[in-house]
């Protein structure tokens, strides 16, 4: 998943940044709010990380900018106030979700499923495809019931894939929200963990489930690939 992660704060962008890459993500940062404003409209995040105190432009003026321009995304607010009428302002501002510094980055993981979950492909905190199964919080993966060992950037291509059965995804588009990279230096390396994932997956058994569609990308569904 891509994540734009809002906060003036290098430490602190630093560190979120870093957690969240080591967990599999793809993550761009803006240092203030009228950089935050401007991402959304040059990028396709699946949600936003929004700090309060921003220079500029702070992040309740950030929020209700990106909602009043149609801008869907998840966003989860944080900041160091803890009083409701804070938390109320938030929310009111169009957040998802609020988060209090400090806070513990398990619980930053555990609020971001939370937002980008999707009905009815999401159960709880598992995915599934077919037999393919995925829990998002044990990170634990399973075919007819048999594990497969995945590498944090398989595993990471895979939930993207997950979240979005039966449409075709371009290599530009993975590249994005998994890899953080330009189309023309992902390619061969999309090329390779697709190849990768397919020997895990379909070495277990049963129909083929991610397609190469021709000229377009790749797909994963139920069905057999043709």
């Amino acid at each position: 998943m891509r994540v734009l992660v809002v906060e003036d704060e290098p430490q602190i962008a630093d560190f979120i940044a870093r957690g969240l890459s080591e967990n599999g993500y793809s993550v761009d940062t803006a240092r203030d709010g009228e950089e935050a404003i401007q991402w959304p409209a040059v990028a396709d995040f699946d949600v936003i990380i929004l700090d309060v105190m921003l220079p500029l432009v702070d992040g309740l003026g950030v929020c209700s900018t990106l909602r009043e321009r149609g801008v869907r995304t998840p966003i989860l607010m944080l900041t160091a106030r803890d009083a409701v009428e804070d938390r109320v302002a938030g929310l009111d501002s169009g957040a998802d979700d609020y988060l209090v510094k400090p806070f513990a980055f398990a619980e930053l993981l555990a609020r971001l499923r939370a937002l980008v979950r999707r009905e009815p492909v999401l159960r709880g905190n598992v995915l599934q495809v077919g037999d393919l199964t995925m829990d998002t919080v044990t990170r634990q993966v399973s075919r007819a019931g048999e594990g497969l060992d995945l590498t944090t950037k398989e595993f990471a291509l895979l939930e993207y894939m997950m979240r979005h059965p039966n449409q075709v995804l371009s290599r530009t588009v993975i590249a994005e929200h998994v890899w953080n990279y330009d189309f023309d230096n992902a390619t061969n390396v999309i090329d390779v963990h697709v190849k990768n994932l397919r020997k895990k997956i379909d070495g277990v058994g049963g129909p083929k489930l991610i397609d190469t569609v021709r000229g377009a990308g790749y797909r994963i569904s139920a069905r057999e690939a043709g």
